[in-house]
Order: C-alpha cells, then sequence, then structure tokens
C-alpha cells in the first residue's frame, strides 16, 4: 500500500478508480464536485478506463446511469442536498430495476434557506427509496466503502443500489493521510461485474415494465429481501476486506465504550470522533459514558442496537436532521428498534448541526448531562423554550 494525503472527496474518488467502474454520469454539485472533477482526470491521463458522461442534470445522471447499468457495466455517479432531490424520482427506477449502482452523496442542507454546508437531511429524506445507506467517518473509511459497495450491491443476492453518505465539508474537504492500496489486492478483492439482469439480444427479457397490483406486491417483496439480504453480504465482505488489506470493519454499527456504559451517545458520520473523546473525558471523572455509531442506515441495525442500548440507564440519538412536526428520522429508527425488542430504556433526541451549525464537545458533554438527570423528549441544541420539543 501506498499512503497520500487527501480529502474525503478525494479519497472516494481513489476507491472509485480502483473499483473500475466502465461507465461515469457526472454532475457537479457542491460540496461533492471535487468527487467527479478527479474522476475526470483520472480518464484523462489514463489511469481509469471509463465512459466519463457530461451529462445536464442530477436527473440525468441517474438517469444514465441505470441505462448503463442496464446495459451490463458498472456504474457510478455522486450529488448532493438539492441534487439528491432532484434525482429522487430515478432512485425507485434503480432500486426497483435491481441495479446495483454505486452512488457518492455529499451530505449537505436542503433548501430555503439555500445553504452549501453539511448536514443529513437530504439523504435520510430517501430511507424508503430502497437504496443500501452508509455513513463514513474519514477518509479512509470513505475510500474502502467505495470499494466494498461495488462487492454489496453487485452480489446476486442483494442486487441493490449503494449510497455512500459523507458528511459535507466536515469529511468531503478535510485532509488525512489515507492508504491507497495495491491494484493487485483489489484484484482480489473485486472481481468484475457479471450479471444476468442486463439487456441481452442473445437472451431477451423484459426490464423496466408495469406491473398490476397481483404481481406488483411480489416485486417490492423481493426488492425488500434484497436490501435485507445486505446484512450478511456486508459482514462477508468486510470479513473479506480485513483478510486482504488488514483493516476491519463492525457491520452496521459500532460500539465503543458500552459494555458497562450507564449513558450512551448513538449518532452517525463525523461526528462520532468528538463524542468518542467527549465520552473518555466524562469516564476520566468517574462517568459512564459509551458511544455507538450507526454505520448503515439501510439494512438498519435493529437487533444490534437493542442488544447494545438496553442495559443501559438513557441513550441519546445526535443526528444532523428533523422531521418537521415530530422527531428525528435516526431517532424514530432507533427508538423502534428497542420497542420490537421489549427494551425498556429511556430516550432523548438531540438535533443539531442543521445547515453546518457546529456542535461543540462541550455540547456533547451536556447532551450526557442531560439524559442523566433527564430532559424533553426532542431537543434542538443550543435552543430553548417552547420550540425546544414542548
Amino acid at each position: 500500500m501506498s499512503k497520500k494525503f487527501l480529502s474525503g472527496n478525494e479519497a472516494f474518488a481513489e476507491g472509485i478508480r480502483l473499483a473500475r467502474p466502465q461507465v461515469i454520469s457526472a454532475y457537479p454539485i457542491t460540496p461533492q464536485t471535487i468527487v467527479v472533477e478527479r474522476l475526470s482526470e483520472m480518464v484523462e491521463d489514463g489511469s481509469l478506463n471509463a465512459e466519463y458522461v457530461h451529462v445536464e442534470s442530477e436527473h440525468s445522471a441517474m438517469s444514465c446511469a441505470i441505462g448503463a447499468s442496464a446495459a451490463g457495466a458498472r456504474a457510478f455517479t455522486a450529488t448532493s442536498s438539492q441534487g439528491l432531490l432532484y434525482m429522487a424520482e430515478c432512485l425507485y427506477y434503480a432500486s426497483g430495476g435491481r441495479f446495483p449502482i454505486v452512488m457518492m452523496n455529499a451530505d449537505r442542507s436542503t433548501a430555503l434557506p439555500w445553504n452549501i454546508y453539511g448536514d443529513q437531511r437530504d439523504s435520510l429524506s430517501q430511507l424508503d427509496s430502497g437504496w443500501i445507506q452508509a455513513y463514513a467517518e474519514n477518509a479512509q473509511e470513505a475510500l474502502d466503502l467505495a470499494l466494498m459497495s461495488y462487492r454489496i450491491a453487485e452480489d446476486k443476492r442483494v442486487s441493490t443500489p449503494y449510497m455512500a453518505n459523507l458528511d459535507g465539508f466536515v469529511l468531503t474537504h478535510t485532509y488525512e493521510t489515507v492508504d491507497i492500496p495495491e491494484r493487485e489486492q483489489v484484484d482480489r478483492f473485486l472481481p468484475p461485474y457479471e450479471t444476468d439482469n442486463r439487456i441481452d439480444l442473445e437472451s431477451p427479457k423484459n426490464m423496466a415494465f408495469s406491473a398490476g397490483p397481483d404481481t406488483n406486491y411480489i416485486f417490492k417483496y423481493k426488492e425488500h429481501e434484497g436490501v435485507l439480504a445486505a446484512r450478511q453480504v456486508i459482514t462477508e465482505t468486510e470479513k473479506a476486506f480485513a483478510e486482504i488489506f488488514g483493516r476491519k470493519y463492525t457491520g452496521l454499527l459500532e460500539n465503543y465504550r458500552t459494555e458497562d456504559a450507564d449513558y450512551i451517545i448513538v449518532t452517525l458520520g463525523s461526528i462520532a470522533g468528538l463524542c468518542r473523546e467527549t465520552a473518555d473525558k466524562l469516564r476520566e471523572n468517574g462517568i459512564k459514558a459509551g458511544v455507538v455509531r450507526i454505520r448503515y442506515m439501510r439494512p438498519f441495525p435493529n437487533a444490534e442496537i437493542a442488544d447494545v442500548l438496553r442495559n443501559a440507564k438513557a441513550y441519546a440519538v445526535l443526528e444532523k436532521d428533523v422531521s418537521f412536526g415530530n422527531e428525528g428520522t435516526v431517532f424514530t429508527n432507533v427508538n423502534s428498534a428497542l420497542k420490537k425488542a421489549g427494551a425498556d430504556v429511556k430516550g432523548y433526541n438531540f438535533i443539531g448541526g442543521l445547515g453546518g451549525r457546529n456542535i461543540s464537545a462541550s455540547d456533547i458533554e451536556k447532551i450526557y448531562n442531560d439524559i442523566a438527570n433527564g430532559t424533553e423528549s426532542v431537543n434542538f441544541i443550543g435552543i430553548g423554550g417552547e420550540s425546544n420539543g414542548k
């Protein structure tokens, strides 16, 4: 392996280069632009042999990727924020058609007000689109997800598109040292894409057809099964990844000092590192704090969440998202997992980081203190009064 000093965007582009997509459909939008810029440079200098298609919109970017995948090609695209919302119609065609497209989404706030900074309201709004959804914490994980995503999505048990999410600016534009795998390692890990789900003149088939009430729900059930099958395939893929590259991942979620924790913060994305540092500080003062980082929102780690939280005194979900008029979407999923498992643990929802607003170590420390002492069920960090969940 070699080492490079890369941003999260550049690391992901390196991972895609190594994965050898055959078609890249590109439409730039901040803070995703660097990904497709670097890939265009790789195609131009010959380090990546792919068709690089300049399209006129995000809707066209996904449409192009669907067409490429339907022809049997490994396809990639990237987007962010309003771009993801603009292509939302096509997301359902990709998942319903069982096309294992990989897309990188740079998590960014949605309008209005217009804002280019990072929260996770864009991707979390698409949890029901039928895509696998993963959230990277750092640039190394971003590169590694770029490689693992194709192996997971293209597995015939799964055959489902994959959305890898990177926090806008906080991860996409910050730099760190990243291990770049060797070509021989990647080729052992990720074989060429082969599928029967493609246009084939030798073996004609009907694709993207209409289905009435008697059969439509069967297709949706099978789509659901494909996402659920990703649980096992993720485990198998990460085991193979560790054997070849030496880096280990922990499946759908990652636990930190949770074995004896009284108070646990559940979160996702790049904020998890600061949560762990804060938990360490509180441990030094005798407070048993822990952290759970959700790595995959789909498939959702229901059983794993329940197992790790059931013995805590209280937990908080810290998220950069809100379902207006209710609560955070991540909290809804975590709370549901506990209720289904019969785990009686008091949970609290903390919403922060909207529009890129900073979440500080003191904010996180206050979250731990608030859940130890009891607070409102839904809390907007830094905002009090009746707007704070009352």
